[in-house]
């Protein structure tokens, strides 16, 4: 139930003019947020200072202004990329400014508990918006008594003068909004259990882009590069590896085999070397062989 705010998108088309003449001169979205703040201040006076009749031109002059300069700030803001975080929050407390700039018109035309349960029930919609937007679930607008109806019926107790009767419907009609969006909301965001897999499957999704694309998703590290460069620092040796040579078992006794043969006498060994756990200093002769075979029985 969006109210009259279906109407933004045709309200937006008759203001494209406005908007590409505001974009050439290079107007601030900044000072649109902030005259519609003044807009709903002459309005509240309007309705608190003129009578009955004649101040219901004004206030509607007044509070179109509001509306024009509410829709006119976030679109200029879009088409000439100016949006930032600031101009968001500028915008949001605009917009509540402007409201309960217009609530207070009604100071001297209503008693001040319902001014005041008023001005608490037309800033509940918004808080439920906001939350809802906090939590992952898109920004909802609208009625049944949204910013719209609002200043609608500001200009029917302008131009009737009962200003607690419509006052009354503005707190009324503001809680039953809020209690609207807060059961939207809890919808669109789905059960906790729904939410929890979204979370789990986008933090996987997450991991798994990380790997191909070789960049940290939650810092932006490029992790790839980062191991390219520990690859490049570490020490690379020039030198071959060599195979450890079998060690001898200090259980293993020689045998005949660990001796050289008569066909091996042709074989140069160096002084020093070592074959089957025995050091040579001299080729071995045939006699030297068996007297050393007897010395080791």
């Amino acid at each position: 139930m969006n109210g009259l705010y279906a109407l933004k998108p045709w309200y937006a088309d008759r203001l494209s003019g406005l908007r590409r003449a505001l974009a050439a001169r290079q107007v601030s979205p900044d000072t649109l947020t902030a005259a519609g703040v003044v807009c709903a201040a002459g309005a509240a006076a309007a309705l608190s200072w003129l009578p009955a009749p004649p101040a219901a031109l004004l206030v509607a002059v007044l509070l179109a202004g509001r509306l024009a300069f509410a829709n006119l700030d976030g679109a200029l803001a879009r088409d000439t990329g100016r949006t930032t975080r600031r101009g968001a929050l500028l915008n949001e407390l605009g917009d509540r400014a402007a409201d309960l700039l217009v609530i207070a018109g009604f100071l001297p035309l209503a008693p001040l508990w319902l001014v005041a349960a008023a001005a608490f029930a037309t800033t509940l919609p918004s808080w439920v918006s906001l939350a809802g937007a906090a939590a992952g679930a898109p920004r909802r607008n609208g009625g049944p008594v949204g910013k719209t109806e609002r200043c609608l019926l500001a200009v029917v107790a302008a131009a009737s003068g009962w200003a607690v009767p419509v006052l009354a419907v503005v707190a009324a009609g503001s809680a039953v909004t809020a209690v609207v969006r807060a059961v939207w909301v809890w919808g669109a965001l789905g059960p906790p259990e729904t939410t929890v897999a979204a979370v789990a499957r986008e933090r996987v999704m997450a991991t798994e882009r990380a790997m191909a694309t070789g960049r940290d998703v939650a810092t932006g590290r490029d992790v790839a590069s980062e191991k390219l460069v520990v690859r490049a620092a570490e020490p690379v040796s020039s030198a071959p590896r060599r195979r450890p040579s079998p060690s001898p078992s200090p259980s293993s006794s020689p045998t005949l085999d660990s001796f050289p043969s008569e066909h091996d006498r042709s074989l140069p060994l160096d002084p020093g070397e070592v074959s089957g756990g025995i050091t040579h200093t001299r080729p071995q002769s045939p006699a030297d062989r068996g007297t050393r075979l007897r010395g080791a029985r």
